[in-house]
C-alpha cells in the first residue's frame, strides 16, 4: 500500500467501490445502488466535461434505460436522433444501417454529448442513500488480503483515501489503473488507423445527415450535434505527427479532398489546438477478474470506433455484472464463481464484435496489392450497396450487438 503524505485521511467501508464515472461505471453503480447494494464510485476528474468522447446511445442503451423506467425523462435531454447510418460512393448515398425493424421501443441511436449522459445517470443514482459519487478521486493502489482484493487507496485535493469493499470494479477505461494494478494481461490486436477529431459549424445547404461517411474510402465522419458537425478524419497509424510536421495548411487541404463539406470550412480549423487526436486500439484481457476484483467496459475490452458500439457494450456489460452480482453482493457471499460468470456471459459479445470490427477496418487483404481497389471503400460498404437488405442486418449487430442484455426486475 502506498503511503501518502497528506492532511486529510478518509476511511470508508462498503459493498463495491467501482472506480471510473464513465458509462460502465455510472450504471453499474445505479443498477448496484437500485438493488440495495452500498456502492461508492469514483471518478479521477472534478466533471464529465470532456470532447470528442463516445456520445452515442444505442438502441439497446435506450431500451434498458427504458427497462429502468427512465427512457422518457433522458430522452428529454438534449439530443440528435438517427434512425439510419449512412455512406457516400461515387456521389451516391446509401445506408449502412437501418434501424427501423428493430424489436425494440426506440428505434434510434440518439446522439448525446456523454456528459448528459452521465450527468442524467448520477443524478438517478443518487436518489438512493447507498449511492455515493466521490470526484477527484485518484486511485493509487489497490490492497490485497490473502489472496484478495479487499479495496484500494486513492488520492482526494485534499487528502487520501482509503476504501474496503467485498468487490472492486474496474470501469476506468481503456487506460485502466485498475487492469495495470492487478496485473491482468492484455491481449492486443492493434489498429492501423487514428482519427483526428474536430468541429466545424453547420450551414444551409449542408448534407442531411445525422450521422455519415464521406470520402472515397469513408474516411470522412460527420455526426450531426445540432449547430455543429463533429468531423472525425480517419488517419494512418503514426501518421499524425508527420502532418503536423507539414503544417495546418496542408492539414486542411488533406482533410478538405475527404470532406463533403465546403473547402472554406475547414478555416475554422485554425491551429492544431483545435483537434484532437484519437488512438484507435483493439484489446482485451485473457481473464477480466481476479478474486475481489472485476473489469468491465473499456478496462476489459478496447474497442475501434467503428459503429460506435463501445459505450454500449460497456452498457451491456454494467448491466450483465449488476444483474448477476447484486444478490452475492448483498448476501455478503461473492465468490470467484460469480465473477467468472460476468465475463462468461459478455465474452462472445466482446469476441464477435472485435471480430467484426477487425474484419471491417479495411478492404480485403488481396485488394492490397491493387491501389484501384485499395483506394475504395471497404469490402463490408461494397458489400451493402450491393446488397441493400443487409443494412438491416447491420443495423441489428449495431443497434443490438450479438447479445442485448435487459434489466432484471428487482
Amino acid at each position: 500500500m502506498t503511503t501518502i503524505n497528506s492532511e486529510f485521511s478518509e476511511q470508508i467501508e462498503t459493498t463495491c467501490a467501482i472506480v471510473g464515472g464513465g458509462p460502465a461505471g455510472m450504471m453499474l453503480g445505479l443498477m448496484l445502488a437500485r438493488s440495495g447494494v452500498d456502492v461508492v464510485v469514483l471518478e479521477k476528474h472534478e466533471d464529465f466535461l470532456r470532447d470528442f468522447r463516445g456520445d452515442t446511445i444505442h438502441p439497446s442503451t435506450l431500451e434498458v434505460m427504458r427497462e429502468l423506467g427512465l427512457d422518457e425523462d433522458f430522452l428529454q435531454l438534449p439530443h440528435t436522433k438517427a434512425p439510419k447510418l449512412s455512406a457516400e460512393i461515387a456521389g451516391k448515398q446509401i445506408t449502412i444501417a437501418d434501424f427501423s425493424k428493430l424489436p425494440v421501443h426506440h428505434k434510434f441511436i440518439a446522439f448525446m454529448p456523454q456528459w448528459e449522459f452521465l450527468d442524467f445517470l448520477s443524478r438517478e443514482a443518487a436518489r438512493y442513500p447507498n449511492f455515493r459519487l466521490i470526484m477527484q478521486a485518484r486511485v493509487e493502489e489497490i490492497v490485497e488480503e490473502q489472496g484478495r482484493v479487499a479495496g484500494l487507496t486513492a488520492t482526494v485535493p485534499n487528502g487520501s483515501l482509503s476504501i474496503r469493499s467485498l468487490l472492486v470494479v474496474g470501469a476506468d477505461g481503456r487506460n485502466s489503473v485498475v487492469r495495470a494494478k492487478a496485473g491482468l494481461e492484455v491481449e492486443n490486436f492493434g489498429s492501423p488507423s487514428e482519427v483526428v477529431w474536430m468541429k466545424l459549424s453547420k450551414q444551409p445547404g449542408d448534407p442531411n445527415e445525422t450521422m455519415g461517411h464521406a470520402g472515397p474510402r469513408q474516411g470522412f465522419v460527420l455526426i450531426d450535434r445540432g449547430d455543429y458537425w463533429q468531423c472525425g478524419f480517419v488517419i494512418r497509424r503514426g501518421t499524425f505527427a508527420e502532418m503536423k510536421v507539414r503544417g495546418i495548411e496542408a492539414f486542411r487541404e488533406t482533410v478538405i479532398a475527404a470532406s463533403p463539406l465546403p473547402a472554406e470550412r475547414m478555416r475554422e480549423i485554425i491551429d492544431w489546438d483545435d483537434v484532437s487526436l484519437l488512438q484507435v486500439r483493439i484489446d482485451r484481457l485473457k481473464r477480466w477478474w481476479r478474486p475481489g476484483l472485476l473489469c468491465i467496459g473499456d478496462a476489459a475490452h478496447a474497442m475501434s470506433p467503428i459503429g460506435g458500439v463501445g459505450v454500449n457494450l460497456a452498457i451491456q456489460d454494467a448491466v450483465a455484472a449488476g444483474n448477476l452480482l447484486a444478490e452475492p453482493l448483498k448476501s455478503g457471499g461473492l465468490a470467484d464463481s460469480d465473477l467468472a460468470a460476468v465475463e462468461a456471459r459478455r465474452s462472445f459479445p466482446t469476441r464477435a464484435t472485435q471480430k467484426l470490427q477487425l474484419m471491417m477496418r479495411s478492404s480485403r487483404r488481396t485488394d492490397q496489392g491493387n491501389e484501384k481497389k485499395r483506394k475504395g471503400p471497404p469490402a463490408f460498404i461494397r458489400g451493402i450497396a450491393r446488397f441493400p437488405l443487409l443494412s438491416h442486418l447491420a443495423g441489428r449487430l449495431i443497434g443490438l450487438g450479438f447479445r442485448m442484455e435487459h434489466v432484471r426486475r428487482r
